[in-house]
């Protein structure tokens, strides 16, 4: 008797996980969603053609425009040697005191955002 009751119960837990699963064709076969798919959703052909956009076309720039005087280029190179040397001077600093990497990069951050301001 009890080998009847549980076979009766596993026959339902097995009709009751049948029953679970939906599929309209059988005869479609089943695929594994993998790392693939994206990857051979992008190489799928391309059905529209690319347009012109009118608005971004780039104005031409004469370089003399856009050139920086040998004042300001000076000015900018003072100012990063002055960061160079901030930021070396907080890492001679931390490692002294053992500081962490974090610290460190930190500690030239600020620097950087001192000159810059």
């Amino acid at each position: 008797m009890k080998k009847l009751t549980s076979m009766i119960a596993v026959a339902g837990a097995t009709l009751a996980l049948a029953a679970c699963g939906s599929a309209d064709d059988a005869s479609v076969d089943a695929t594994a969603d993998t790392v693939e798919m994206p990857a051979d959703d992008a190489l799928e052909p391309i059905v529209e053609e690319p347009v012109e956009d009118a608005a971004a076309v780039a104005e031409e720039t004469d370089p003399a425009d856009t050139a920086v005087d040998e004042a300001t280029a000076t000015e900018a190179a003072d100012a990063a040697a002055v960061v160079a040397d901030e930021a070396a001077a907080a890492a001679e600093a931390a490692e002294a005191a053992g500081a962490s990497l974090d610290e460190v990069v930190d500690a030239a951050e600020n620097a950087a955002e001192a000159v810059t301001e």
